[in-house]
């Protein structure tokens, strides 16, 4: 039984198909078979029921993903832990970021990370908070930069700064001339809302005190999959949103159609979050100063005093 093996095991497991483990592992499909047939000979087990689609892991190869996750992880700890030693921050570190903040987070902090950092390979991929959670439980990613707080134990999260939400709205709604949105402005029945899964979507109902989102038109609901299309569609079929404040600074030139909250100072918790049992520690802490001296000078004055808003 080899490291390798147990490799190939995993990520059969992951993607429950032999040609898409085999590419994430940079193998020839099979060579990957090959090694798992030795393995199963070698245990006398069959790891995966081949005839199901998508294959399926049997009971018996269970047991053994539960305790290759930890072999495989222990095993990679070992570098880590020689790492710690050197006074140069180096390795391999995948981010996973919500995509509420990727568009408007990413390019402020990675130029000068990498400049900074030549040795870091900083791996980010965009998944939704639960799948983030999911991921770090289960070592896939090493820290997650997303909406906090979670109130989960397993976790620790690393406050980086407080965003304020913002209103934007058509110029042909009549929410367009005030110079500041009300609760009961933001609460009318032509709010547009991210679809289900988005973290940030719970926060704007939250805000609007509702846990269903209201439309005025009868005959559209749609609930969109990204900050920059709820934007087009205020523009284009009127109504208002709440944006956060990264993303109403890239509306430079829409600036009228931004409005400050009154009555509610609503801003969102943004924090790195990792296990509790994490060993990379000085690329982490890297990161953590890149992104806080990199984000806009107006956001670090922002402090908890402002009401969080939940994400649950």
């Amino acid at each position: 039984m080899t490291i390798t093996q147990l490799e190939y095991v995993l990520a059969v497991d992951k993607y429950k198909h032999f040609g898409r483990a085999a590419q994430e592992c940079h193998v020839a499909q099979p060579t990957l078979s090959l090694q798992l047939q030795k393995l199963e000979k070698e245990l006398n087990i069959i790891i995966f029921d081949r005839s199901q689609n998508p294959i399926l892991t049997t009971p018996e190869g269970q047991i053994l993903i539960n305790q290759a996750k930890v072999v495989v992880t222990e095993f990679y700890k070992i570098q880590t832990l020689l790492e710690q030693d050197s006074d140069v921050v180096r390795g391999k570190f995948i981010l996973g970021v919500i995509p509420t903040l990727a568009p408007y987070v990413i390019p402020l902090f990675t130029y000068e990370f990498m400049q900074n950092y030549p040795d870091v390979e900083l791996e980010i991929v965009e998944l939704q908070t639960h799948k983030i959670v999911l991921a770090l439980k289960n070592d896939e990613i090493d820290a997650g930069l997303l909406v906090t707080p979670l109130q989960d134990d397993q976790l620790v999260e690393r406050v980086l700064f407080y965003e304020p939400f913002l209103g934007y709205v058509s110029p042909s709604s009549p929410l367009y001339t005030k110079s500041q949105l009300g609760q009961k402005d933001i609460e009318s029945n032509d709010l547009w809302v991210l679809t289900e899964g988005h973290c940030f979507r719970n926060q704007v109902l939250n805000i609007c005190n509702t846990s269903v989102p209201k439309f005025k038109s009868k005959n559209l609901k749609y609930e969109s999959g990204s900050i920059e299309t709820m934007i087009k569609l205020v523009d284009y079929n009127g109504g208002h949103t709440l944006i956060p404040y990264l993303a109403a600074r890239e509306l430079q030139s829409k600036k009228k159609q931004i409005k400050t909250l009154k009555e509610v100072n609503a801003v969102r918790e943004i924090s790195l979050v990792h296990r509790r049992i994490f060993l990379k520690e000085k690329i982490i802490n890297a990161l953590q100063n890149e992104i806080i001296h990199n984000i806009p000078d107006d956001l670090k004055s922002y402090k908890k005093s402002f009401e969080i808003i939940s994400i649950d």
